[in-house]
């Protein structure tokens, strides 16, 4: 089976990719990312005891925020009408912090750009404001873990 670039058209020139005659689907994405950092730094995360406030939330608002505005960040990525972005923090050992989006909405096309998206700023979010205190943090591990709906049906990614 043959894979094809849904982006490019025949000549290879980029294209917005036309879903008017897919059928309207629930739509549902979930993303992760991870965010290590000195134990110390993930420790003011842990209590609150940041100067510049609750970590954790302001990443919250910045992955919403992302995910509803994905269309303005990626390349014909079309603007959707998200119905809901969920996003969780898990404090997964002594230097990593998880970061989780659950992304949905009702339409033609998926969420898993919004679900990444969302992820992706979350944790560009810890960064900006934990790196007074630990410039050696790493993103690492941005991924899709789920996605449902659609013509290509239940993607779960593998242990």
């Amino acid at each position: 089976m043959t894979e094809e670039l849904t982006h490019f058209d025949a000549t290879g020139a980029a294209r917005m990719v036309d879903v008017a005659e897919k059928p309207v689907t629930v739509r549902i994405a979930r993303a992760s990312a991870q965010v290590v950092m000195k134990p110390a730094t993930l420790d003011l995360i842990r209590t609150g005891g940041h100067r510049k406030g609750d970590v954790v939330q302001v990443a919250r608002l910045a992955g919403i925020m992302a995910a509803k505005r994905t269309s303005d960040l990626i390349p014909l990525c079309h603007p959707l009408p998200l119905e809901g972005v969920d996003l969780t923090f898990t404090f997964l050992d002594d230097t990593t912090l998880g970061v989780d989006a659950t992304v949905r909405c009702t339409g033609r096309t998926g969420v898993e750009m919004e679900a990444l998206t969302s992820v992706s700023v979350a944790a560009l979010t810890i960064y900006d404001m934990c790196k007074s205190v630990d410039r050696g943090m790493t993103i690492n591990s941005i991924r899709l873990e789920e996605k449902s709906g659609g013509r290509s049906g239940h993607f779960v990614r593998e242990s």
